[in-house]
């Protein structure tokens, strides 16, 4: 945000500039084998090559949504794909979960960050893997239970 010459505060205006996306696959289709961090670099790679000029060094931020955040993708799955898609370490990545509404909060945030003038350029997006993803046991009603579960 800046001063214009009447001391107000002006702000800096958000807008997208390239899209890429995956392709949509079925569960247990032809993308069951890609961990969703792939996935997500390549989709990282691909809105990247729309802007040949731009510096990656330039990139202020990377959030990304992923909603099914445990087993394989149970880390920052934002950072890592930054590092899969060979963008520089000093590149930072988080990752949000809003459940359904992840990617959008990622674009909300990304937004955000410019708008407020912390960073001019950030590049949003968001993954999943419903194949992938890691099968989940009941809410236990103690703690550290033994013996047999079912899993869902």
């Amino acid at each position: 945000m800046s001063r214009s010459s009447y001391g107000r505060a002006v702000t800096t205006s958000a807008f997208l500039y390239a899209a890429a996306r995956t392709p949509f696959g079925r569960f247990g289709g032809a993308l069951a084998e890609v961990r969703p961090d792939d996935l997500a670099a390549t989709a990282l790679t691909g809105v990247l090559a729309q802007a040949p000029d731009l510096d990656p060094a330039r990139i202020g931020d990377v959030v990304w949504g992923n909603a099914n955040g445990a087993g394989e993708d149970n880390r920052n799955v934002g950072r890592m794909a930054v590092l899969l898609a060979g963008l520089p370490t000093s590149v930072s990545a988080t990752t949000v979960n809003r459940l359904c509404g992840s990617s959008l909060d990622a674009a909300m945030t990304a937004s955000r960050l410019i708008e407020s003038g912390d960073a001019d350029v950030v590049v949003a997006g968001g993954v999943e893997s419903m194949t992938r993803a890691p099968w989940v046991l009941p809410k236990p009603s103690r703690a550290f239970p033994a013996g047999n579960v079912t899993a869902v």
